[in-house]
């Protein structure tokens, strides 16, 4: 189906869980972005997967957003249905070996840090800043201070969407992958490599046994340390990835580009790599602000800068 289907096609099937026109600028961190023609949120891993079922049964092009953390969507907006991932339930099974959490995609990953900590379970104390869902997580294999979902995913149940190359054989399967079947590099995973196959509905995360004080100990160094190299304010998190052996930040600030502002968008003081809304600034100049770092740090060290964000919605005009 190549043209977005009305939302009375869609009704039907989904009720009051689907809205039109919604603009997106409330679903995304940075505070940006146009309207979705259609928007619907599921609050469970079985609705998510009733909603994708049935999406990719009726061959209906879809998004799925879980805190829009790392993705910037165009002001001219999202012809493709929106789906918000709130599904967020989690259990914790202290009595395994390794201690082990069950949580849903749609979960916060920091907040969910936060709530093992308090529970003296430890493992998850990088993650304490991370505004990404799980799902996210798992997608684009988060990381931070040196650790990353790798070392600590056991298992994901996930929604797999099989075709063969012709396109005349489709089935949806519901599995469940270890952490190997992932396939994961820096910031990467199978699933991000190949877009629209896998949609991952909950995980079961290791952990290990410690004590409120010494997790929250270490989760407050990480505190103080991402206070003292990370900006505030609405943003993406880090817009490039690290290229080997070298610094995305180092990179656009030694071409100059610290505290370079396009409109009211600005390349932080604090750290290069990330670019600030400073008050209800444009995708456009976002988007004009990353291919200007690109293109300098291209053109004087021969470095391609590759996105950690998304770029996602009608860019048609760009």
């Amino acid at each position: 189906m190549n043209s977005l289907p009305t939302h009375e096609i869609l009704a039907p099937a989904f009720g009051e869980r689907l809205q039109v026109n919604v603009p997106l600028k409330r679903y995304t961190a940075a505070r940006i972005g146009g309207r979705a023609d259609v928007l619907i949120t599921v609050d469970s891993s079985d609705e998510l997967v009733d909603t994708v079922r049935q999406l990719w049964q009726m061959e209906i092009p879809f998004i799925l957003l879980g805190s829009g953390s790392n993705v910037l969507v165009s002001e001219a907006g999202i012809r493709q249905v929106v789906v918000i991932n709130r599904a967020k339930q989690f259990r914790l099974n202290a009595q395994a070996e390794p201690p082990t959490v069950w949580v849903e995609s749609g979960a916060n990953l920091g907040a969910l840090a936060r709530k093992v900590a308090s529970h003296g379970l430890a493992g998850l104390e990088w993650a304490g800043g991370i505004p990404g869902t799980i799902g996210g997580a798992i997608y684009g294999n988060a990381g931070a201070h040196g650790a990353d979902m790798t070392g600590n995913l056991v298992m994901a149940e996930i929604l797999h969407h099989i075709q063969n190359n012709h396109g005349d054989f489709s089935q949806i399967l519901q599995e469940k992958w270890s952490v190997d079947q992932f396939e994961y590099e820096y910031r990467s995973s199978i699933v991000k490599r190949q877009p629209g196959r896998v949609v991952v509905l909950s995980a079961v995360l290791k952990l290990a046994r410690s004590t409120p004080e010494a997790v929250q100990e270490k989760m407050e160094e990480y505190k103080k340390m991402r206070h003292n190299s990370q900006p505030s304010g609405a943003s993406m998190g880090s817009i490039f990835k690290n290229p080997e052996g070298d610094y995305a930040g180092r990179l656009i600030e030694a071409v100059g580009l610290k505290g370079m502002a396009l409109g009211k968008v600005e390349i932080s003081r604090k750290h290069a790599n990330f670019f600030i809304n400073q008050d209800n600034a444009s995708a456009s100049d976002y988007f004009a602000l990353i291919r200007m770092a690109q293109q300098k740090v291209f053109e004087q060290f021969g470095v391609k800068l590759e996105l950690e964000i998304e770029i996602l919605g009608d860019w048609s005009g760009q």
